[in-house]
């Protein structure tokens, strides 16, 4: 019985007693002095039940004087007290936990499936990666709180610790193909003690915050450690406009003459302000225009009246050489390439990964975070005007944005937006559901960093699916043809349907990039190198694979 109801109980029977007592010698007083009628106390304790059980009173009804009434109708007001707070007491905590929803303690139907220890925004990405792909998993949550909540929300989940062994054998370890350890640092080294103990051959993956602790996660047994921060950090270092090197800012290679890239509309540039379907992508640089961010939203394919504008994000594929032409041409007539002065907010693991990108380019780098440590430039909190200022924003080209808390980011968006409304914000969020939140308050790129980690942990623990591109806001996969086997790509329309576009074929040793896609059939050993958005590869493996 939990503390606080203990003491509940205690509390209750301490105020029967005192009742009790206290309305027996009043009631014992009352009959002797105002209706002149001595009797034993054990009589007036028995009238005193007989009206707190609101039973009656038998031989002594019918009082002489009103002084007995008001007393009798006091003691059975606070029989009806003692009731209703009994009730409370006993009966009330009883029904809740009859009726409550409890997340079980074992999972005994499961084979093949990804044990996930603990639940987070992180974990939640990787169980929609694994939905997506008809993968069994189970979380094991050491919160009966979230557990139940997640039991309500029909996730697969047990309540336990994931450090004790008896609780992962329940979450069926020894049939699992793989651990994946989400917690502290230092708990997801025990995780990975406790899980190797319990299946020595299992596949053991870990989460680390600090990239230094991953040794030892190394060390107790995990056969991969993730460090997305870090990735995360110098992706959003690769979003710089204009202040990164050429061997920064690289696309996804899909093979030898086959790349993705992302380019962005620089001000002054010569498609900027132009029509969709005037520039012409394909005809005069021979990419292909896969899809375009406007506001946040990507748009796929790019619809020929839109507008480019300042700031447009295109995603384009192509042969190297074609693409550097388009880049050349997204670029300003008069660039600059003079040093640029980039902001990083916070400098925990993914802005430290910025800053050591950014310091092999020309970019002046001031770092502004709360504690003072080695690195830190300014002190103070990024939420302050005072402190953007001292920062240098004012003649900045860029701000990084990567702090621990999504609101925290939000509004220091929507400070370095109202000090310099030109220049570009780039932000990790930690939740994907703070993207639009971020957009409105004016960041240019979001990556989030749940996406990243699901991606990372889909592409590590699963062989039958390649993510080539997991610090991206776009997918990037390689997967099998299934039911797209016997036809061809406008056969089966898959870019109307799912939203995706194939980019090429791996068949045998050999990746196509040059194909028809209304003649090339594909064969069933085929994968297919896919790129679209989380939702557009998640209803291509829907409609073709599951």
């Amino acid at each position: 019985m939990p503390l606080w109801r203990s003491h509940r109980t205690r509390h209750y029977f301490i105020l029967v007693v005192v009742t009790t007592v206290g309305a027996t010698l009043l009631y014992n007083y009352g009959m002797a002095t105002w209706e002149n009628d001595p009797q034993p106390l054990y009589r007036s304790l028995g009238i005193v039940f007989q009206s707190f059980t609101t039973t009656g009173y038998g031989e002594d009804a019918g009082w002489a004087t009103p002084q007995m009434y008001v007393l009798t109708i006091g003691l059975q007001l606070m029989g009806i007290g003692l009731i209703l707070t009994a009730a409370d007491v006993f009966a009330v905590p009883w029904l809740r936990s009859t009726l409550a929803i409890t997340p079980p303690t074992a999972a005994t139907d499961l084979e093949d499936h990804v044990v996930i220890c603990e639940y987070t925004p992180r974990g939640e990405a990787f169980i929609e990666e694994l939905a997506s792909r008809g993968r069994e998993y189970v979380v094991v949550e050491p919160d009966e709180e979230t557990a139940t909540a997640l039991h309500e929300a029909e996730y697969r989940v047990i309540h336990g610790d994931p450090e004790s062994t008896a609780v992962l054998k329940s979450a069926g370890i020894g049939r699992a193909t793989a651990v994946v350890a989400d917690s502290a640092d230092d708990t997801n080294a025990s995780i990975v003690l406790s899980a190797r103990e319990a299946n020595p051959d299992v596949r053991i993956v870990t989460l680390v915050e600090d990239q230094r602790l991953g040794e030892y996660h190394r060390i107790a047994g995990a056969d991969e450690v993730l460090s997305p921060r870090q990735l995360l950090g110098e992706s959003l270092a690769h979003r710089v406009p204009t202040a990164v090197t050429a061997a920064v800012d690289e696309g996804v290679e899909i093979a030898d003459d086959l790349e993705l890239v992302e380019l962005s509309i620089a001000e002054g540039s010569d498609l900027a302000g132009r029509l969709a379907g005037e520039i012409r992508i394909r005809e005069k640089y021979g990419v292909d225009g896969i899809g375009a961010w406007f506001d946040g939203s990507f748009e796929s394919p790019i619809p020929r009246d839109r507008e480019i504008d300042v700031g447009t994000r295109l995603l384009v594929a192509g042969e190297p050489e074609q693409i550097d032409a388009l880049r050349a041409e997204a670029l300003s007539a008069v660039h600059p390439f003079a040093a640029q002065r980039v902001v990083i907010a916070g400098y925990g693991e993914s802005g430290a990964a910025a800053g050591d990108a950014l310091a092999t380019t020309n970019s002046r780098v001031t770092v502004l975070d709360t504690v003072d440590k080695d690195g830190v430039d300014v002190v103070g909190d990024a939420r302050d005007p005072a402190a953007i200022r001292e920062a240098g924003i004012d003649d900045a080209s860029a701000v990084i944005v990567t702090l621990d808390d999504d609101t925290t980011a939000i509004f220091t968006t929507l400070v370095v937006r109202d000090l310099n409304p030109s220049v570009d914000i780039i932000v990790r969020a930690n939740d994907a559901e703070s993207d639009q939140k971020l957009y409105r308050a004016g960041a240019d790129y979001i990556q989030s960093l749940a996406t990243v980690s699901g991606r990372m942990l889909a592409s590590t623990v699963f062989e039958d699916a390649e993510v080539l591109a997991v610090d991206r806001q776009i997918d990037v996969v390689k997967l099998p043809v299934g039911r797209l086997a016997g036809r061809t790509v406008v056969d089966a329309d898959v870019r109307a349907r799912t939203g995706c576009t194939v980019l090429a074929v791996a068949r045998a040793d050999e990746t196509v990039t040059e194909f028809d896609p209304a003649s090339f059939v594909l064969e069933a050993d085929d994968e297919v190198v896919l790129v679209g958005t989380d939702e557009s590869v998640q209803s291509f493996e829907a409609q073709f694979l599951t």
